[in-house]
C-alpha cells in the first residue's frame, strides 16, 4: 500500500520542496491550496477524504508576512492561519482513519526581541506585538483540538534558507549590488534553518512517536546580522558591502511594501528539544549551509 502524506498550503517555497522530497521517498502527496488544480479549502469533504489513511499531515498554510501590516493584511495574515488550522482539525475529527501525525507550522517570531540570551522551548519568553499575537493564536487554534489518534507537533520555524527561493534571493541581491553590509544596528540575532533540515526534522519526528508538542526549528548556531552579512559576502566573493541604517530600511520597506521587523527583530532561538532528542543537523553552521546554497 502506497503511503500518503497531505501538505496544506503546499505550493510555496517549503511546500514545493517537501512535495518533491516526499514523492522521491515513495509517498503519494496530496496538496490543499487556494490555487487552482489542488484540493480547495472550500472542499471540506475532499480534505477529509485526503486525510483518511494518511500517514501524516503537514500544515504550512498562511498568507506571507512579507507585506505592510495594515488592517486588511493583518486580518488576512491571522485568519489564513487560524481558520485553515481549524478546518484541518475538524476534518481529522471526521476521519475514520485519521493521520497518525499532524505537524503544524508555527514561527520562532513568537519569542521576544532577544539580544541578551537565547530562547528555548522551556525558558523562552513570549514577546508582544502583532506577529507574536498571530503566532500565539495559531498555536492556540492548533492545540485546542483533542485528537485521540493523532499526535500533534508545532514547529516554531526560524528563517528558512535554501537554494532558489525564500529569503536567499533578496539577500544575495543585496550583496551583488554592493549593499551587503550590516542592516540596522547589526547586533540583532539571526536564527535560521536550512531547508534540508526541515525535511530531516519532520522525518525524525515521524519516527519517534513519543515526541509531541512545541519544537524550535532552528540551527543550533545562530549568529548576528553583521556576521550573517559578512559570511554571505565571503561566500559570494564580495569584499565590501555598504551598511543599511534603520532609517534607510524603513524607507525601503515602505517602497517595496514590507516591514522592517523581518530584518530588525532579534530572533535568538535554540533547538533545545531537538538536540535533547538526538537530532543531528545536516547544516549546523551558516558556513556549511551557504556552501551548499550559494551558486556563484
Amino acid at each position: 500500500m502506497i503511503r500518503k502524506i497531505v501538505i496544506a498550503g503546499g505550493t510555496g517555497f517549503i511546500g514545493t520542496y517537501l512535495e518533491n522530497k516526499f514523492e522521491e521517498l515513495g509517498y503519494e502527496v496530496r496538496i490543499i491550496s487556494r490555487q487552482a488544480g489542488y484540493i480547495s479549502w472550500e472542499d471540506r469533504e475532499g480534505i477529509r477524504e485526503a486525510l483518511e489513511h494518511a500517514d501524516m499531515l503537514i500544515n504550512l498554510a498562511g498568507k506571507s508576512v512579507n507585506c505592510r501590516y495594515h488592517a486588511r493584511n493583518k486580518d488576512k495574515i491571522m485568519n489564513s492561519r487560524t481558520e485553515t488550522t481549524r478546518i484541518l482539525g475538524q476534518a481529522i475529527l471526521a476521519c475514520k482513519h485519521p493521520p497518525a501525525l499532524w505537524i503544524n507550522s508555527s514561527t520562532a517570531t513568537i519569542y521576544r526581541h532577544a539580544e541578551d540570551r537565547p530562547m528555548t522551548e522551556a525558558e523562552g519568553e513570549i514577546g508582544s506585538g502583532f506577529s507574536v499575537d498571530v503566532a500565539k493564536a495559531w498555536e492556540q487554534s492548533f492545540f485546542s483540538f483533542s485528537l485521540p489518534h493523532t499526535r500533534q507537533v508545532a514547529l516554531r520555524i526560524a528563517i528558512v534558507l535554501g537554494r532558489g527561493g525564500g529569503v536567499m534571493i533578496p539577500y544575495q541581491n543585496l550583496v551583488r549590488f554592493g549593499l551587503g553590509g550590516a542592516q540596522g544596528p547589526g547586533n540583532q540575532m539571526f536564527s535560521w534553518i536550512h531547508i534540508d533540515d526541515i525535511l530531516g526534522i519532520i522525518l525524525f519526528l515521524r519516527d519517534l512517536p513519543e515526541l509531541s508538542g512545541v519544537f524550535n526549528v532552528s540551527s543550533p548556531h545562530p549568529l548576528s546580522n553583521r556576521e550573517l552579512m559578512q559570511q554571505l559576502r565571503q561566500s559570494m566573493n564580495r569584499r565590501f558591502g555598504l551598511p543599511s541604517p534603520a532609517w534607510l530600511l524603513e524607507m525601503g520597506a515602505l517602497m517595496i511594501q514590507t516591514e522592517t521587523e523581518l530584518i530588525l527583530k532579534s530572533r535568538w532561538v535554540i533547538p533545545e528539544r531537538l538536540e535533547q532528542a538526538g537530532y543531528s543537523f545536516q547544516y549546523p553552521t551558516l558556513e556549511e549551509a551557504l556552501r551548499e546554497i550559494v551558486l556563484l
